[in-house]
């Protein structure tokens, strides 16, 4: 979602970003498409978007892609990639990106080879590279996401854990085996209270951040495909939680 609402990101498999224009919501749903809800198109990338996040205090947009870049995007600006990270695919791919929310200036990024990286947005350079605890380095990570208010990362592994990472000493504090299978995604309610992740376990569960302890467990998606939960989503003011599954449904919890 970009500013205020009125407007949200899409990422492709043709590798590019669109910009689109929230419509009223009284709209008909038959109406003929209107073109001009497609507000810009963002090329760079040569292959699948894997992932997005926007900053509404920089007014910028982060993608990763399988072309193994992660760029930084000025959407409203008629030249608009201001930064391109990982050009020489130094680290692997990326699996996922999200601007840090303790310190602006910094993205956070996930690669498929278990690193978890810190860039700053100044420099264009890598700050630092945060704790692996595989001995191989092929531990995939599908999600990282930012501590709404302290320096903390964290990050959703196929092999079943959710971790925290100090992101000013790159060190671990917590790991903890989080679900029955993958977990692919995490999300982070706005006041830092929660945590919820998805998996392909077929469910939805709700964390305490402060303690890391579960608090609730929903099952929510049947398998299909042998993967279960996409993606998990907080309501950013009203108590909703909301997913999407692998069995073409999106749900919604109060």
């Amino acid at each position: 979602m970009g500013e205020e609402g009125e407007s949200c990101f899409s990422g492709g498999l043709d590798g590019t970003v669109r910009g689109w224009k929230i419509p009223d919501l009284n709209v008909d749903p038959y109406d003929n498409y209107d073109p001009g809800v497609e507000s810009s198109v963002l090329s760079g990338h040569e292959d699948a978007v894997w992932g997005l996040a926007y900053s509404s205090s920089l007014k910028r947009l982060a993608s990763c892609s399988a072309d193994g870049t992660v760029r930084i995007w000025d959407p409203h600006n008629s030249s608009p990639c201001v930064s391109v990270f990982n050009k020489e695919k130094e680290h692997g791919t990326p699996t996922s990106v999200a601007f840090v929310n303790s310190d602006p200036s910094q993205v956070v990024v996930s690669f498929d080879g278990g690193e978890t990286l810190l860039y700053d947005l100044n420099t264009e350079q890598s700050i630092m590279v945060l704790e692996n605890q595989a001995k191989d380095g092929s531990e995939l990570i599908n999600r990282v996401v930012s501590h709404p208010s302290q320096p903390i990362s964290i990050t959703a592994h196929e092999n079943r854990t959710i971790r925290f990472l100090d992101n000013k000493t790159g060190k671990v504090i917590h790991s903890m085996v989080a679900h029955l299978d993958a977990v692919t995604c995490l999300a982070t309610d706005p006041k830092g209270t929660y945590l919820i992740s998805g998996s392909h376990d077929c469910s939805v569960r709700l964390w305490m951040l402060d303690n890391r302890t579960c608090v609730q467990e929903i099952t929510a998606h049947r398998k299909k495909h042998d993967e279960a939960i996409h993606d998990v989503a907080f309501h950013p003011s009203q108590p909703f939680i909301a997913s999407a599954g692998a069995d073409a449904l999106a749900k919604i919890f109060v």
